[in-house]
């Protein structure tokens, strides 16, 4: 039930901290997995990462908002596997000058540092979903699973442009989902996944004191509520993956799920 054996996955974003990990959990499941990332160079690391064997993983390069570039990345996907049957729209980030601080207060936000958030976040899903979602259309059959954040739930100070974005994501999602499976096939799903806080590479400075290890006060409040008390690891986000990607979940279509240690259920009291 929950087997992705001989299905084809795509990872956008693939080779970042939880686009890797979620890549290795979709093959180990069973599915050979394709990881798409801006840099050649490091999709092909990650792809090494998971797996020496070249037969069940590719590594392709695309700007997941530029349509020409993913249309060139599935073009070459069809010709070696001839059809994708999971897209997991992990492309996504945030950056600094579209987000408060002390030193930068939301009237000086620059607007297209924020415009380019909500581009690569929303449009980077969008994207990917009308391109490799015509094999899931041809097939009649697929699942896409895009990823969201509690932010998008839970607005978390600062991060304006990304919450607002991703709160965006989730709102398509649910369209989309009732989309596909009223015009084209109710066997093609569209869910997401809302992860709570993550170390990765883009956020570890903001949570976690480089020089002494120790968690920043942002840090310490992020685990103050969160009821497991800790960060989550990518592997965490594996088990809910694979059950939207797979059978397991046939009558599941247009949710945001929550993997976040509790922090959405925690009031602070």
């Amino acid at each position: 039930m929950f087997s992705l054996a001989g299905k084809v996955a795509v990872v956008t974003g693939g080779s970042g901290t939880l686009g890797t990990g979620m890549s290795k959990g979709l093959l180990d499941a069973g599915a050979r997995v394709c990881i798409i990332g801006r840099d050649l160079a490091k999709a092909q690391r990650a792809a090494q990462a998971i797996t020496s064997d070249t037969d069940k993983v590719l590594a392709l390069s695309a700007d997941v908002t530029r349509p020409e570039e993913v249309q060139r990345a599935a073009d070459m996907l069809i010709s070696r596997w001839e059809r994708v049957d999971i897209l997991v729209n992990a492309a996504g980030g945030n950056r600094p000058d579209a987000t408060t601080s002390p030193k930068q207060s939301f009237f000086d936000l620059n607007l297209e540092a924020m415009r380019a958030t909500f581009d690569l976040n929303l449009t980077g899903t969008i994207v990917p979903s009308q391109i490799f979602g015509r094999s899931m259309v041809r097939a009649k059959r697929g699942s896409i699973v895009n990823i969201s954040s509690m932010a998008a739930v839970r607005p978390l100070t600062r991060v304006v442009s990304y919450a607002a974005a991703k709160a965006s994501v989730d709102n398509f999602t649910r369209w989309l989902a009732v989309h596909m499976a009223k015009e084209y096939s109710p066997d093609i799903r569209v869910n997401a996944m809302a992860p709570g806080f993550f170390l990765a590479e883009q956020n570890r400075a903001m949570l976690v004191d480089v020089s002494s290890g120790e968690l920043t006060p942002r840090g310490k409040s992020i685990i103050d509520h969160t009821p497991m008390n800790r960060f989550g690891h990518a592997s965490d986000l594996v088990g809910t993956l694979v059950w939207l990607a797979s059978d397991a979940s046939a009558f599941v279509t247009g949710i945001v799920v929550p993997v976040d240690g509790g922090f959405s259920a925690f009031n602070g009291v």
